[in-house]
């Protein structure tokens, strides 16, 4: 939700900034170098403690934002939203995780290059968490048999739950909230050759890359990984099934609440009122459909799916942090974008991108979007105008916010979580700077190549 800038936020000076922009600042770096620090590593295990750094990172931006300010829309506002992310979050784990799909995947470089182009094209219409969620849990039993498997892991962060979910508004947050701003539901799919592109390099990417660390681990198993992996195939099995209606659920929801707005609109005439009461829809059939899906799959199929609330409340707590301490640094963000120099489509992707690496992708979406309308002389709050008459603008932004989302670990809901059953599944994953180097290394050069052929 954007609000007009206060007059507090047209007169900071640099320090004032910094200050505005430190509890974000901290958060990510207690994130990213807690887990690595010996002494501190067993403490931050507990989810009792990331609790404690999160109210405290949290509460200091809430603090920081509203002292100055007495500003609560905005943080009325980021509570719905935060309570609307995690009830999809969780919805979307619970139901997932009340799916068993076994059998006919094995670890070998070609299928798991074939899993994660069909988990592309997935994350565009059950979007990018739906998809991950659905996926994860049989890639990682696939290759369970493989020694080395981190890089599949982070390249279904990278595929699966980001590049992947751009050709649909169900695809990625960003794009969903375009919708609800007034983008044509099928305006996306003009987005098909980025899509494709980025795709593709990656699929060859990690193909190559899966080749080569299989045939090493053949070589250290003399020869015995690939019968062993032959030999554990099974027919395709699919248990749960009921789960299945409860994920067109969720998709329904998702898509009907861009049609309850409206409704409330004009029953109430008061948007903010709507837009409350919306959200509160959303999150309570989200809720019950997760709260449903868990009372009726049998404990046999979470058993099997080494089912644990662990991953999506260690999610909770940590998203609770990030998104009270963003509140100040996304203002800052408001107030400084339109002084930046941003005139052409690959400006807008990149500084658009970057920050949606860090901070939350939707809200950065439309805030560069709401800029781009802006000097484009359109209204910000009807972004169809946008995509009608300066669509390279809007392409630039929609393709940098969904797929520089995989950047970090923080920019894509799905990616944290994704990392988070991993762990539980006992896979080594990098740290947060390590995962960066990984996304420096692969996803840098592609989006390089983005900016040239089509920005």
């Amino acid at each position: 939700m954007i609000t007009p800038l206060t007059d507090y936020w047209s007169h900071l000076n640099a320090g004032m900034i910094l200050l505005n922009i430190t509890p974000f600042a901290v958060m990510l770096l207690l994130i990213a170098v807690l887990p690595l620090w010996h002494p501190a590593a067993t403490w931050w295990e507990k989810n009792s403690h990331k609790l404690l750094v999160a109210l405290l990172c949290g509460s200091a931006g809430i603090g920081l934002y509203f002292l100055p300010t007495q500003d609560t829309s905005r943080i009325v506002a980021t509570t719905l939203d935060y309570l609307a992310f995690i009830s999809l979050l969780a919805a979307l784990f619970v139901v997932s995780g009340g799916i068993s799909i076994s059998g006919a995947f094995a670890g070998l470089p070609w299928i798991n290059t074939l899993f994660l182009g069909i988990g592309a094209l997935l994350a565009s219409f059950l979007g990018t968490t739906g998809a991950s969620m659905l996926l994860i849990r049989p890639l990682i039993r696939s290759n369970r048999l493989r020694q080395h498997k981190t890089h599949i892991i982070i390249f279904f962060i990278f595929i699966v739950s980001n590049c992947g979910g751009l050709l649909t508004p169900l695809g990625d947050p960003p794009l969903y909230l375009g919708f609800l701003r007034g983008v044509p539901f099928f305006w996306t799919l003009h987005l098909f050759p980025q899509w494709l592109l980025t795709n593709f390099l990656l699929l060859f990417i990690f193909h190559i890359l899966d080749e080569r660390i299989f045939l090493r681990e053949e070589l250290e198993t003399k020869h015995e990984l690939l019968k062993e992996i032959t030999q554990a195939e099974h027919p395709l099995h699919i248990r749960g099934k009921r789960n299945l209606l409860y994920l067109g659920a969720i998709l329904a929801v998702v898509l009907l609440a861009g049609v309850w707005l409206p409704v409330f609109s004009r029953r109430f005439f008061i948007p903010e009122q709507a837009e409350l009461l919306a959200k509160l829809m959303q999150i309570g059939c989200l809720g019950s459909i997760a709260w449903l899906s868990f009372r009726t799959t049998p404990a046999a199929i979470h058993e099997h799916n080494h089912f644990s609330l662990a991953p999506i409340l260690e999610v909770a707590i940590l998203f609770l942090g990030i998104f009270g301490a963003m509140l100040p640094a996304l203002a800052v963000l408001e107030f400084s974008a339109p002084k930046l120099p941003l005139d052409q489509p690959w400006h807008y992707f990149w500084c658009s991108g970057i920050l949606s690496g860090f901070l939350d992708n939707a809200p950065t979406y439309l805030s560069f979007a709401a800029l781009a309308a802006g000097k484009s002389h359109l209204n910000p709050e009807q972004l169809g105008a946008l995509a009608a008459q300066a669509p390279a603008l809007l392409k630039a932004i929609s393709v940098g916010a969904v797929f520089m989302g995989a950047n970090t670990y923080i920019g894509n809901g799905p990616n944290f979580m994704v990392k988070s059953i991993a762990e539980h599944a006992h896979i080594k994953m990098p740290s947060f700077g390590g995962y960066m180097l990984w996304s420096l290394a692969v996803l840098i050069p592609i989006f390089i190549v983005n900016s040239l052929i089509f920005f």
